[in-house]
């Protein structure tokens, strides 16, 4: 067992929850896309930068590979630092009463979507935690 950023991986991939309906060459593929704010072109360019094959085992990597794998995630904002950083942006934005926080609090689509149809509309509960 090896463990990068407190969360164990099993010898045979690189997922950090191993999905078992998911074929073996998939898992691989989805190696460090498990964490929070890791997508597709973040993990290719980190297995890049340590001259790691993306269809790699753990059980395979020796162990200063682990550690820069490790050193290079702790240094980005990922997981729950993430997630933090978003709700406090949302949060401000609401907090400003600035147009995007005031769809935030409504529950309606930010970014200029149409809602007469596209829409599924406001609910009584949205309107009444804004409004009171």
């Amino acid at each position: 067992m090896v463990f990068i950023l407190g969360v164990n991986f099993p010898e045979r991939n690189l997922v950090k929850a191993s999905n078992s309906e998911l074929p073996s060459f998939l898992q691989r593929l989805k190696s460090l896309e498990s964490f929070f704010g890791i997508g597709n072109l973040t993990s290719t360019r980190l297995l890049a930068r340590f001259h790691i094959h993306p269809t790699c085992k753990v059980g395979d990597l020796a162990n200063k590979q682990v550690l820069d794998i490790t050193a290079a995630l702790s240094d980005m904002k990922i997981e729950n630092d993430l997630r933090r950083q978003y709700l406090d942006n949302i949060k401000r934005l609401k907090e400003t009463g600035t147009y995007r926080g005031r769809r935030h609090a409504l529950g309606l689509p930010v970014r200029g979507q149409r809602t007469r149809s596209q829409c599924s509309g406001l609910t009584f509960s949205t309107l009444e935690m804004y409004f009171m």
